[in-house]
């Protein structure tokens, strides 16, 4: 059966019956009234949405689709027969759009959903019911309207769950026909599916879902290139894409982090929506050594990313069903935590803030060496204090005079006790002005004894550890 997915038709509803103008003529009744009836109404055109269809075909070849009309009114109060509509089933999953203005009128994405798309004619009255006392034989009837018409673009999108993407020869019919029943068509050349092909999987605890497998996407499918963009539009509905891998592929340019960019942009081009969505990546035909070969690099690649790869083989069977699970659980879940990874830390940051770290050094080395220059000052000052106070302590004890020159000597080696040392020379000076009683006592032997008597008095007095006695 040929796929088909865009159509182009026209349709027609039924005009409207016209109402009849009659009058009754039967014997011995004199002046008989109207007796003319009403006109049918026109037929109008219903889209229904039906499971069962999975093709437009049936409009490919039968474009113009006529409702059929009302019959007209007749005489005797009997009305006209109205048209039967017309039923048109499209698959589940069309939309229905304005020819003209590409206005989207309604997604039939419902089961047994109805839509009207053309209204049929009103049939018209007849001249029985215009009779009044007044005008009691009206000789004119109504017109049935006219039913409407318009031009339409039926556009078909898959209703999928899951969607298959990858490039050419990929293995996208393989993996379908593993995980379901369906049975596409599958060879060793590119471009082996030219239809989308649909098929049901049946998981675990009788959960089960429908996978998309579209043809090929290749680089320049926005141009025209390939089968161009045609069939992205059955995936939009998906809610997780996975995105196949042809490890093995061989020829210019063909490398699986090129193939996964490549995809990657034009879905980005087709649509940012579609592009947006999760995607589970599998990297397919392990089952060969240049696969395997290529899988390290590739997982590397795409974990600096944060993107986890699920390494499979569709001829095999190798891996599927951990592929499987991390699909159903975004499906089901909507959790997306198993097809994410994390980066690998880098070095880069970790030298410069080792740099950072370096540059901090200097500073803390110049705080230290201001610290060291502050307590210097911060001694001295204590000292300043301690010389001040020395002048008080000086007059009870001699051998306070004559510690400070020691003061001073180990002071020295300091460059601020150095500076500050003139400060404690008067308190010297003073320690020696001290002993001139001594001198006014020597002098004073050539005075009268009644002098000397009182100083040798008041000696011990001041001077309690000196030599008199």
């Amino acid at each position: 059966m040929k796929f088909v997915d865009e159509v182009r038709i026209f349709v027609k509803a039924g005009d409207g019956g016209n109402g009849a103008v009659s009058f009754r003529r039967e014997k011995y009744i004199e002046r008989g009234g109207p007796n003319g009836g009403d006109g049918g109404d026109g037929g109008s055109v219903i889209f229904v949405a039906d499971p069962q269809l999975t093709t437009l075909l049936d409009y490919r070849y039968q474009q113009h689709h006529r409702a059929r009309n009302g019959e007209h009114g007749m005489g005797s109060d009997c009305n006209g027969r109205a048209a039967e509509d017309m039923i048109l089933k499209v698959p589940v999953g069309t939309l229905v759009k304005d020819a003209n203005t590409e206005e989207l009128l309604v997604d039939l994405s419902e089961p047994g959903q109805q839509w009207v798309a053309a209204k049929g004619g009103r049939g018209g009255l007849g001249n029985m019911n215009f009779a009044t006392s007044t005008r009691q034989t009206p000789r004119f009837a109504q017109d049935g309207t006219k039913g409407e018409e318009r031009t339409l673009r039926l556009e078909l999108k898959l209703l999928a769950d899951v969607g298959l993407l990858g490039f050419p020869n990929a293995g996208k019919s393989t993996f379908i026909s593993r995980v379901s029943r369906a049975r596409p068509k599958i060879a060793d050349y590119p471009f082996t599916t030219l239809v989308p092909n649909l098929g049901m999987v049946q998981y675990k605890d009788g959960l089960s879902f429908v996978m998309a497998d579209i043809p090929g996407i290749i680089e320049g499918a926005s141009e025209g290139v390939g089968l161009g963009h045609q069939f992205l539009r059955h995936v939009e509905r998906c809610k997780v894409l996975i995105h196949l891998i042809d490890m093995g592929a061989e020829g210019e340019g063909r490398e699986p982090l090129n193939d996964f960019d490549v995809l990657n942009t034009e879905l980005a081009k087709y649509s940012e929506e579609l592009a947006s969505k999760p995607q589970v990546v599998a990297a397919n035909k392990q089952d060969l050594p240049d696969a395997q070969a290529k899988l390290g690099a590739f997982t590397e690649a795409l974990r600096e990313r944060g993107i986890r790869v699920y390494p499979v083989s569709c001829a095999t069977g190798e891996g599927m069903q951990a592929l499987m699970d991390s699909v159903a659980e975004v499906l089901f879940t909507g959790r997306t935590e198993k097809l994410h990874v994390e980066p690998p830390v880098k070095a880069a940051p970790a030298r410069k803030s080792a740099g950072a770290g370096a540059k901090e050094a200097p500073a803390r080395k110049s705080a230290g060496k201001a610290a060291a220059k502050k307590a210097p000052a911060r001694e001295a000052t204590a000292k300043k204090g301690a010389a001040r106070k020395a002048p008080a302590k000086a007059p009870a004890r001699k051998p306070a005079a004559k510690k400070a020159p020691a003061r001073k000597a180990a002071g020295a080696g300091r460059a601020a006790a150095a500076k500050k040392a003139p400060a404690r020379k008067p308190a010297a000076k003073k320690v020696t002005a001290r002993k001139a009683p001594a001198k006014r006592g020597a002098v004073a032997k050539k005075r009268p004894a009644v002098k000397q008597v009182r100083a040798a008095k008041k000696a011990p007095a001041r001077k309690p550890g000196g030599r008199r006695s």
